[in-house]
């Protein structure tokens, strides 16, 4: 976990005073890019890390090696704070070290960074939803992707398959787990709860030395909305119902143009004429859909079964 790893990296400044990101990632068990990043994040969140380039070179806090947290100031220990107590509700580990670093702080900075750590209350699960539980094969998927091991899958996607793959990294997308891993044909996305079961492997993962996941997965996310909005149609509605169309498409949803009246012309998109129209029948008259032809066929289709179940 992140929150977690940052408040690692943070005790281990202090106590060597200065380390490289090498040397961090092997201390964590992750990747130096990895260590990069998390460094780069302290740095972005406030807290006085600075790298200091050349031979003999590396990370550390201004002021150098101290025993305790004195350096930082209130505002930068909140931000710290505020950067980790989200995590902290449902992790143990985190709130244990949240509670050392607690103990190192100042004693005129302990109110303040502990109102931070409990200032932000991340609720994941929707209104009327149950929240949701991290799937346990997500645990042993980061294991080996920390380990940099190959995984045997059986995975159940169209069809039920094995796959030797290299895992790169894990991606949670609004509560749905992804592996991003390589493959023999290269790279490829799975959703964890596809995944019937997982084996780490002794042989060695190939993960590219340059492989950013931030990068990889903004291209997967590119990939897949291109394939979701393969079909637009043009409607018009009362400009005040655009939010909630909005709300219904996401990015798949743009104003074209201003009619008169307070109406609004608005394209829409998905992969198939029918996934539009099951999404405007329930709009009834509300929205009246310009074309094209096969969105109003499926609208007519969707209107005539209805009125042949419940119509007089």
């Amino acid at each position: 976990m992140r929150a977690d790893r940052l408040v690692a990296t943070l005790l281990l400044m202090q106590t060597r005073g200065r380390v490289t990101a090498a040397e961090l990632a092997a201390e964590l068990e992750i990747s130096v890019a990895t260590a990069r990043r998390d460094l780069e994040a302290l740095s972005a969140a406030g807290v006085p890390v600075y790298p200091q380039p050349g031979r003999g070179g590396g990370w550390q806090l201004v002021g150098g090696a101290r025993t305790d947290l004195s350096g930082l100031s209130a505002g930068e220990a909140q931000a710290l704070f505020l950067l980790a107590g989200p995590a902290a509700a449902g992790a143990p580990q985190v709130k244990s070290a949240l509670r050392k670093l607690m103990g190192a702080l100042p004693g005129t900075f302990r109110a303040d960074a502990e109102a931070a750590a409990d200032a932000i209350v991340v609720d994941q699960a929707g209104w009327g939803e149950r929240p949701k539980e991290r799937p346990p094969m997500v645990s042993l998927l980061q294991d080996a992707v920390i380990a940099r091991r190959r995984v045997s899958l059986t995975y159940a996607g169209r069809e039920k398959s094995e796959r030797l793959v290299d895992p790169w990294g894990l991606v949670d997308k609004d509560e749905v787990w992804y592996l991003v891993a390589g493959t023999a044909k290269g790279r490829r996305t799975f959703r964890v709860d596809r995944i019937v079961s997982a084996t780490p492997t002794d042989e060695p993962a190939d993960r590219p030395s340059d492989l950013e996941l931030a990068e990889v997965w903004q291209e997967v996310v590119e990939e897949v909305e291109k394939r979701r909005s393969l079909l637009s149609a043009d409607v018009v509605l009362d400009r005040r119902y655009f939010p909630v169309l909005q709300g219904r498409f996401g990015r798949h949803c743009e104003l074209v143009a201003e009619l008169p009246g307070e109406r609004i012309r608005a394209r829409v998109a998905a992969p198939a004429p029918v996934m539009i129209a099951q999404e405007l029948a329930g709009w009834g008259a509300l929205v009246e859909v310009e074309g094209p032809e096969p969105v109003k066929a499926e609208l007519a289709r969707l209107g005539a079964e209805l009125v042949a179940r419940y119509g007089a």
